[in-house]
């Protein structure tokens, strides 16, 4: 379901099934149906961590939709050395620069068959001369149990880490509270309108049931917004 910031109002439904493939498909699918159907332009799309994969965000940031979303990240490292945070990015030319200064190329030449050069798709690897790491003063912090140091790089980094820096701000803040509201209106639904168990069967019958489900949540909270005139009574 979608709602509408402050008010809590849903104005969307899609039912899915109960994996997360299908619900990060059906936000897609709701956020394009809304901007089709009320010319309503959604600013950013608060969710949790389940909607933070790399082709979520890159299809948010396509759309110029901040996505105020926990990234999926398991760039962590348990042996004790710096992870890839530690690391610049330089996209101008393609590369990592380490905190001593040095390069990680994901190419070091040209190559004359163009199947061996990048290819712009997937995960790239970067990696650090051998000397350089093997003459370097922070080597143990960098790669102890390696030759030189790696790292990976995912096709949509450049969106995770436009969320990544969204996180920092003080408007991601409001939106995690927000996100909170959001929740309580699901629990609402669950437990006092009865969505814990549905009653029909089927994806229509699922969709069916939420859209009752939403219409009745929405009238009540609609009631509270816009509460009916009193009439005044006569002397």
């Amino acid at each position: 379901m979608r709602c509408v910031r402050g008010y809590g109002v849903i104005i969307d439904v899609e039912a899915t099934r109960s994996i997360r493939q299908a619900e990060v498909g059906s936000t897609k699918t709701m956020l394009d149906r809304v901007k089709n159907r009320f010319d309503l332009h959604t600013e950013r799309l608060i969710a949790d961590t389940a909607y933070g994969t790399g082709p979520m965000l890159d299809w948010l940031v396509d759309r110029i939709i901040a996505p105020h979303i926990p990234v999926i990240d398991k760039s962590g490292r348990n042996d004790g050395t710096w992870t890839r945070a530690e690391f610049e990015w330089d996209a101008e030319n393609d590369h990592y620069i380490c905190p001593e200064g040095h390069e990680l190329k994901q190419f070091r030449r040209n190559y004359s068959d163009p199947n061996r050069g990048p290819t712009g798709k997937g995960t790239a690897l970067y990696r650090a001369l051998k000397e350089v790491c093997q003459a370097c003063p922070s080597k143990a912090n960098f790669c102890p149990n390696a030759d030189a140091r790696k790292i990976t790089r995912e096709e949509h980094e450049d969106a995770r880490q436009v969320a990544r820096d969204l996180a920092k701000t003080k408007q991601y803040e409001i939106s995690m509270k927000l996100r909170k509201k959001v929740e309580m209106l699901f629990a609402h639904l669950k437990r006092i309108l009865g969505l814990g168990r549905l009653r029909l069967r089927g994806p229509c019958g699922a969709n069916d049931e939420f859209l009752l489900a939403a219409t009745a949540q929405n009238l009540r909270k609609l009631a509270k917004i816009f509460p009916a005139p009193q009439q005044k009574r006569k002397a």
